[in-house]
C-alpha cells in the first residue's frame, strides 16, 4: 500500500510539473499531505514528518535565498560583463565553442563535489552569454548537468560517499575503478556538447538568426528573460517613485575589482567551509550593499527588486523538504525502492545491478538520491550476493547508471537553485534533457562494462 500511494504521489507531482499545471510549491506541499492521509497517518504524525523534512533543508533554503540576492547584486553591478566579453572573444561568438566551454567549465568547478556551489559560480556568468548568442538556457543546464554528474564520481562527491557508506567499501577504492570511466566521461561530455552545440547553431539559423532565437528562447517578460537581462543600475540615486535609472554599463564598472575580490573571498570561504554557507552569503551581501549602495533607499530598492526571486526559491526548497520529509517519514520511499526490485524477473539476479543501473536515470525521477543509495543499493547488493556478485561491482554499476541523473531529479535541491537562477521551468527542462542524459548514462554503462567493472 505504501508503495502504491508513494508512486501515486510521485507520478502525480512529476506529471503536474512536467506539463506545468501548477507551481512547484503547490505540488510538493499539498499532494504528499493528501497521500499521507490516505495511507492512514494522522495530522500529528504528518506534521512531525513535515517538521523533520523542513529542518533538513532549512539551512539550504536560507543559503539559496541570500546567495541569489548576493549574486543578483554582483550581476547588477556588472561584475560578469568583462568575463562575458572575454568569453565571447575567446569563443568568437561560436555557438559550438560556447557549448564545449560550458561542459569543461562545469566539470572543472564541480571538482569540489558541491553541485549548488557550481551552479552559483557558473550560471551567473553563462546566462548573459547564452542570451547574447540566442542559445537555449535549457541547453546550458543540460550540458552542466552532464559534466557535473561525471565529476561527482570523485570520492568526496555525494553519490560515491553514499555508496561507500552502504557497501562498507572505502570511497577511494570505489573511485579507483571509476577513474577511467570518469576520464572517458569527460571526453564524451565534450563530444556531446559539440554535437548539441551544432544542433543549437542550426536551430538559431532556422529561427532567423540571433534576434529570432533570443525572442524564442527568452520571451519578453518571462522568467528566463528577467534572469538573463543585461540591465544594470547606474550609480545615481533612485528617481521619483523609487525607480532607478537603468542603462547598459560602459567601460569598467565602479568598484569592479573590489566586488570581484569580495566574490572570490565568498567562493573560497564556501569551498573551505569556514562558516555556515548561509551566514557567509549574509555577510557578503551586507558588504556588497554597503559598498555599492551606501544610501538606505538604494539598499531597500535593490532588495525589493530581487526579493521575489529569492523568496520563491526559498519557498520551493521548503516545500521540497516537506515532500521528502513526508515520503521518508511514512516509509514510502524505502517501500518503493524495495518493491522495484521485486517486479524484475528472477533469472536476472546475477545481472540485477546492471539492470537497475541501466534505469538509474529514470529512477532518479522516482526516488531521491538518498533512497536510491540507502534503500535500493543494499537490497540489490544482498540479492546479487546469492549469485556471487562482488559488492564493489554492484556499487559501480548503480553509481555509473544514475550519477548523471542527479541534476535532472526534482528531488535535487541544487537543481531547484539552478532553475531559479536561470528562470527556467522544471517540466520543460526534464523534457529537454531526459533522453540525452539517459542515453549518456547508458553509454557510460557500456564503458564501465568494457573496463570490467561489473
Amino acid at each position: 500500500m505504501l508503495t502504491l500511494i508513494g508512486l501515486a504521489i510521485i507520478i502525480t507531482i512529476v506529471t503536474l510539473l512536467l506539463f506545468e499545471k501548477v507551481i512547484p510549491v503547490i505540488a510538493l506541499s499539498a499532494i504528499p499531505f493528501v497521500g499521507a492521509l490516505l495511507a492512514g497517518f494522522g495530522i500529528g504524525e504528518i506534521s512531525e514528518f513535515f517538521q523533520q523534512g523542513v529542518n533538513k533543508v532549512a539551512s539550504v533554503a536560507f543559503m539559496f535565498m541570500f546567495a541569489i540576492l548576493f549574486f543578483s547584486v554582483m550581476k547588477e553591478r556588472g561584475l560578469f560583463d568583462p568575463l562575458i566579453t572575454g568569453m565571447v572573444k575567446l569563443t568568437r561568438g561560436n555557438v559550438i565553442a560556447v557549448a564545449v566551454m560550458t561542459a569543461l567549465v562545469a566539470a572543472c568547478v564541480q571538482l569540489d563535489g558541491a553541485g549548488a556551489a557550481t551552479f552559483l559560480i557558473v550560471l551567473p556568468a553563462l546566462i548573459p552569454l547564452y542570451r547574447r548568442l540566442g542559445m537555449s538556457p535549457y541547453l546550458m543546464l543540460t550540458l552542466m548537468a552532464t559534466s557535473m554528474g561525471i565529476m561527482n564520481m570523485v570520492p568526496w562527491g555525494g553519490p560515491i560517499g553514499r555508496a561507500a557508506a552502504v557497501t562498507d567499501i572505502s570511497p577511494d577504492a570505489l573511485w579507483h575503478g571509476l577513474i577511467p570511466v570518469q576520464l572517458i566521461g569527460v571526453v564524451m561530455a565534450v563530444i556531446g556538447a559539440a554535437l548539441l552545440g551544432l544542433r543549437e547553431k542550426r536551430r538559431i539559423e532556422a529561427a532567423g538568426g540571433t534576434e529570432g532565437a533570443v525572442a524564442l528562447n527568452y520571451p519578453p517578460g518571462s522568467n528566463a528573460d528577467r534572469a538573463s537581462s543585461g540591465v544594470v543600475v547606474t550609480d545615481d540615486a533612485p528617481g521619483e517613485g523609487g525607480e532607478e535609472a537603468a542603462t547598459p554599463r560602459e567601460g569598467m564598472p565602479r568598484f569592479y575589482w573590489i566586488n570581484a575580490a569580495l566574490t572570490l573571498v565568498t567562493v573560497v570561504s564556501l569551498a573551505m567551509g569556514l562558516m555556515a554557507p548561509a551566514y557567509i552569503f549574509m555577510l557578503s551581501l551586507s558588504v556588497a550593499l554597503l559598498l555599492n549602495y551606501p544610501d538606505l533607499s538604494q539598499q531597500s530598492h535593490i532588495i525589493s527588486r530581487y526579493a521575489p526571486q529569492a523568496f520563491s526559491m526559498g519557498a520551493i526548497i521548503a516545500a521540497a523538504g516537506a515532500f521528502l520529509g513526508i515520503l521518508n517519514g511514512t516509509g514510502m520511499l524505502e517501500s518503493i525502492a524495495l518493491d522495484v526490485t521485486h517486479v524484475l524477473p528472477g533469472q536476472a539476479v546475477g545481472m540485477l545491478h546492471i539492470i537497475v543501473g541501466a534505469i538509474g536515470v529514470p529512477l532518479e525521477l522516482l526516488t531521491s538520491t538518498d533512497a536510491y543509495y540507502f534503500a535500493l543499493l543494499p537490497v540489490i547488493q544482498q540479492i546479487t550476493a546469492s549469485a556471487g556478485v562482488d559488492p564493489i561491482s554492484v556499487a559501480h554499476a548503480m553509481s555509473i547508471g544514475s550519477i548523471v541523473g542527479t541534476f535532472i531529479s526534482p528531488f535535487s535541491p541544487a537543481l531547484w537553485l539552478a532553475l531559479g537562477l536561470a528562470g527556467l521551468e522544471i517540466g520543460r527542462y526534464i523534457r529537454y534533457a531526459f533522453l540525452y542524459l539517459w542515453g549518456f548514462s547508458l553509454i557510460m554503462m557500456v564503458v564501465g562494462y568494457l573496463f570490467g567493472l561489473y
